[in-house]
């Protein structure tokens, strides 16, 4: 279930409603008054749960789901247990998008309320500078400034002495002590995820959370997004540098250290003590082990062991870029004819 801290629960729904929703199309119609409270990915969707299913490479998981219903393709429809209701649609994911909506509602500030909202709650010693919005139900650490314009979305945590910079915005998420987030910076807004319906693209929903550990540092107008169903992670004492994308559920480890311009793909998982260099991007669900260093403009389309180094694009060891390198300088320059890198 979505944390109720920053998601308001809108269900039960019928899974006749959802199937109208979602253009679907209910297999079993005698099915129509079974109650869904919740949407989920297929793996963790429960018997009132509500699910999609798009990619024929996980069929294992299709018959293996708990879902109480799951939005699928028509040829696919065979492929769920008995249990698992199908709603037939040729778009799963957008029609499971459709019905997030009725089941799940982001929190957003009450527009009634003041800018300081009284179900907000500061420990002795937090100071605000002017015109800092808090929604209702966040909470503020004993010591934490906060600077000019800065907005604390409904239901924000954030820990003791920490520094909140002018105009940043904080929203479904939980900050631990110490953490320093800079000017202009952006935690908790939706992860980038789309699919396509019968009239074009649609937002595909981000139900989850940022949590951001002690000591971390986040510089100006850098963005960390809200993960999609799980959480976007910053492990302890890592250190962000100004304009700094990390995309949802993105979980990145102690120690490390991300220079201006880098990107890290949704899912990507950063271990301890890495290194990324300025404009450093990462492709989506790829692993950087512990101790690795990314070079500066260095494009990650694979798998980094623990240790390594990186560099060039497509990126590869740093041994294997400089030998190819050489290599090609020798060939432009005419001093050789022959030979491989």
């Amino acid at each position: 279930m979505p944390d109720p801290r920053f998601f308001d629960n809108l269900g039960p729904a019928s899974l006749s409603e959802l199937a109208r929703a979602g253009a679907a199309e209910l297999a079993d119609a005698a099915l129509g008054d079974r109650a869904i409270i919740r949407a989920a990915p297929l793996d963790d969707a429960d018997a009132q749960g509500v699910a999609f299913f798009s990619d024929a490479k996980r069929k294992d998981a299709a018959g293996a789901t708990l879902a109480g219903a799951c939005f699928v393709r028509p040829e696919h429809g065979d492929l769920l247990p008995e249990t698992c209701a199908a709603l037939i649609t040729r778009h799963p994911q957008a029609a499971w998008a459709a019905a997030v909506s009725r089941l799940h509602a982001p929190r957003r500030h009450d527009p009634s309320a003041a800018a300081l909202h009284p179900e907000a709650e500061l420990e002795d010693g937090v100071l605000l500078a002017p015109n800092v919005t808090i929604g209702q139900g966040a909470r503020i650490g004993r010591g934490t400034r906060i600077g000019p314009g800065a907005v604390i979305g409904p239901g924000v945590l954030i820990g003791r002495d920490c520094v909140i910079g002018a105009n940043a915005v904080i929203g479904f998420a939980l900050v631990g002590d110490r953490v320093s987030i800079s000017a202009g910076a952006v935690l908790g807004e939706a992860g980038f995820g789309a699919a396509g319906g019968p009239r074009g693209m649609v937002d595909m929903p981000q139900l989850g959370r940022v949590v951001i550990q002690d000591n971390v540092t986040i510089g100006a107008n850098s963005c960390v997004d809200r993960g999609a169903f799980a959480d976007t992670m910053i492990g302890e004492n890592t250190k962000i540098d100004n304009l700094v994308h990390v995309a949802h559920n993105v979980r990145v480890g102690r120690n490390c250290v991300l220079a201006a311009y880098t990107g890290l793909s949704g899912s990507t998982i950063v271990g301890d003590g890495v290194a990324f260099g300025g404009k450093a991007g990462v492709a989506d669900h790829l692993n950087i082990g512990s101790g690795a260093s990314i070079g500066a403009a260095a494009s990650v389309f694979k798998d980094v062991p623990e240790g390594e180094t990186w560099t060039g694009f497509p990126a590869r060891p740093l041994k294997r870029w400089l030998r190819e390198t050489a290599w090609l300088s020798r060939m432009a320059g005419g001093r050789g004819t022959r030979g491989r890198p």
